[in-house]
């Protein structure tokens, strides 16, 4: 029987990862080749901001600084689908394991998770990596997608100026020229990583209406082709769409 339930537990493995992340190994590799790949298109997912190197022009998309100007200034890899969103999947991170043990004393979530050879590649998933401004990629946190009318917006939900990006009550609205991205990349880990919980249902159909009202991007379709070549695995989301007309951002 317990054989059965480690055959049982490998073979769940692997058809979870099915179709997902097949050579990069983990984020920290991850963001070097994100880094080359993006020196064709250096502009931010969510606010498009023009960017050199690590360096954000702030000035170029008119974004507003809300605390923290070191950071603004800092590109980071903003998962577009946050960790913690298919991390809590795995038991790893809910109640960690006994690799995971510093100085006497057993720890779990994201830190230990990343000792799952599965979880580090999904982590890793170019598809799903995204440049942004450092701020805005820490405020968003892990907050989920919602389409925020001026009455859903709490008192204290933040704005960025010239981005407009919207904060509320937990929740994160991008800009409208990153809506139709956003869904596509949820939309792609949902169907590599199937069983990982991804998309909730709350969220299937504001994903479907962004991608029919925010079409792909000629660069989205250029990208992919890249990843492809980087980590091994096609995006079968972007090949449906790429086949067919192209926005041209």
């Amino acid at each position: 029987m317990r054989n059965l339930i480690y055959l049982f537990s490998i073979f769940f493995a692997f058809t979870a990862f099915a179709g997902g992340n097949e050579k990069i190994k983990n984020f920290s590799e991850a963001k070097k080749i994100a880094l080359r790949i993006s020196k064709e298109h250096p502009y931010t997912i969510y606010c498009g901001c023009k960017y050199d190197g690590k360096v954000i022009d702030l000035k170029s998309c008119g974004y507003k600084i809300r605390k923290d100007a070191k950071r603004a200034a800092r590109l980071e890899w903003e998962h577009v689908v946050p960790a913690e969103a298919f991390g809590n999947s795995f038991a790893e991170w809910r109640e960690g394991s006994p690799k995971c043990m510093k100085k006497g004393k057993p720890y779990k979530g994201r830190k230990c998770a990343g000792k799952n050879p599965e979880f580090s590649r999904m982590e890793a998933d170019l598809y799903n990596l995204w440049p942004e401004i450092g701020e805005l990629n820490g405020l968003r946190s892990n907050f989920s997608m919602a389409a925020l009318g001026g009455t859903d917006r709490s008192p204290d939900s933040l704005s960025f100026g010239g981005c407009k990006a919207v904060l509320s009550d937990r929740k994160f609205e991008p800009m409208d020229m990153a809506k139709g991205t956003v869904a596509r990349t949820y939309m792609y880990m949902e169907q590599a990583y199937s069983g990982r919980g991804v998309i909730s249902d709350k969220n299937k159909k504001l994903f479907e209406a962004w991608d029919k009202q925010f079409p792909v991007t000629t660069w989205e379709c250029k990208r992919a082709e890249k990843i492809k070549a980087a980590q091994g695995n096609e995006n079968p989301v972007l090949k449906e769409r790429c086949s067919k007309a192209v926005a041209p951002l």
